[in-house]
């Protein structure tokens, strides 16, 4: 049976209250919702919990789903809407996107451990929202930068982090399996948002193409509005950064390896159409589909290293995970066919699946005090947000300079072994000099 009487929640308004008859009305504008637990560990199953996966499931359909799209965008702005502009610019487009993304972390987290949860899907689903509607009007390079970028991006910032911080408080046991599942959501959004842009585009145009995926948006985002309920007791807002994570060694290693894997990540994503167009695909329609093949294999790749985490620990995963993203953006570097393209953007799909799926759940398996996990998450995300706002744009300027996509796979496959180096540190800080352990 439910408790009410420790916790200070009521049947009626479902809030936590230390004193509830002095704060009922604070709380109640503070909007917190929590779902009280029968007791101090997840339920690891159950209609509620599965019913977080699904929500979840929907808020990375549409935020790391929306970025992971951004591929086919850049082709058609290159070609199309926006060919006076270099590739450099146009990728910034797509990079303040996923900058948003992370970097609102450092607000939406802190929030969301003050039980801000409906608060930030609301506004998550009207800015996606209405960046999408406004993008489908652009017709000016500054245009889509406020609309696509600044928006969407905000956006999908406010919905990041209850998409990964909600369901460690249901899941232990399973919580690799949950998130693998969840995280798949952004391959799956990847996917459809890609093939509805290259089906739609001829038939319908630019602009209703761009709003019929805003419909979209709004229906999935909505599910989770409806069903996301968080379990545990809101916190009291200190400040919107933990300082004490910074005099912790392994989350100061963690957030240095994942921002380095985030700088490399979306360079092959945002450049493996173009350079297919020129390097074995030329005028072929299937260059088009390289980021819709390249986000179905990542919904493999965002399940399968999240099965092999419940048996040799997420680290252990990741490192294996990470290591292969950088053997596949090597061999990236001789890939001069049709069938070689494809094949690349199917094993770096795959592999890359990891860097989606584990770094929170990577963050978990060290992190003492789950209650502040969100602020956790935030700070780490800044750091990848900028990173991934400058990666691309870097590589848009070695490509710029060089004339040749060599330095920009140089520069991905390099990046992805430095974490690799960083993951493998980061065990040893954790489990000591132990060469056999789960981790």
């Amino acid at each position: 049976m439910t408790k009410f009487s420790q916790s200070g929640v009521t049947p009626e308004n479902g809030i936590i209250s230390g004193d509830e008859s002095s704060n009922r009305d604070e709380e109640k504008i503070n909007f917190t919702e929590v779902v009280a637990p029968d007791d101090d560990n997840p339920p690891d199953g159950g209609l509620q919990a599965w019913l977080q996966v699904v929500g979840s499931y929907s808020l990375y359909f549409n935020t790391w789903g929306t970025i992971n799209t951004f591929g086919v965008y850049q082709t058609y702005y290159e070609t199309e809407l926006l060919r006076h502009m270099s590739p450099s610019a146009i990728s910034w487009i797509g990079s303040l996107q996923s900058f948003l993304l992370l970097a609102v972390g450092v607000i939406s987290g802190p929030l969301y451990d003050a039980g801000h949860l409906r608060l930030l899907l609301c506004l998550g689903l009207v800015l996606v929202t209405l960046g999408m509607m406004m993008t489908s009007l652009c017709t000016e390079y500054w245009q889509v930068m406020l609309a696509q970028a600044v928006c969407v991006g905000v956006g999908t910032g406010f919905l990041y982090i209850p998409s990964v911080a909600i369901i460690p408080q249901y899941f232990s046991k399973r919580k690799a399996l949950a998130m693998g599942i969840v995280t798949s959501g952004s391959s799956f959004g990847g996917v459809i948002y890609a093939l509805m842009f290259q089906g739609l585009l001829p038939r319908v145009g630019f602009g209703w193409t761009t709003r019929i995926m805003g419909f979209t948006s709004f229906a999935t985002i909505s599910i989770s509005f409806l069903v996301l309920r968080r379990r545990t007791a809101a916190v009291h807002i200190r400040s919107l950064l933990d300082m004490q994570a910074f005099h912790e060694r392994p989350y100061v290693i963690y957030c240095l390896g994942i921002c380095l894997s985030y700088l490399a990540f979306f360079v092959p994503i945002f450049y493996l159409q173009t350079y297919a167009l020129s390097h074995g695909l030329e005028g072929q329609t299937v260059a088009l589909y390289l980021v819709a093949i390249h986000n179905a294999a990542s919904v493999l790749g965002r399940l399968t290293p999240s099965l092999i985490a419940n048996r040799i620990g997420p680290i252990h995963t990741f490192f294996i995970s990470i290591t292969l993203a950088g053997v596949t953006a090597f061999s990236w570097i001789n890939t001069n066919s049709g069938a070689g393209n494809i094949a690349f953007a199917a094993f770096f799909g795959f592999f890359t699946g990891g860097i989606v799926a584990l770094p929170a759940v990577v963050l978990t398996s060290f992190t003492p005090d789950l209650s502040r996990l969100g602020t956790r998450l935030g700070m780490s995300s800044v750091l990848n947000g900028v990173a991934s706002l400058i990666g691309a744009p870097i590589a848009g300027a070695i490509l710029g300079a060089t004339g040749n996509y060599l330095g920009i796979q140089l520069f991905a496959g390099f990046l992805f072994m430095a974490t690799a180096a960083f993951i493998a540190v980061l065990r040893f800080v954790i489990t000591g000099n132990k060469l056999v352990t789960k981790a």
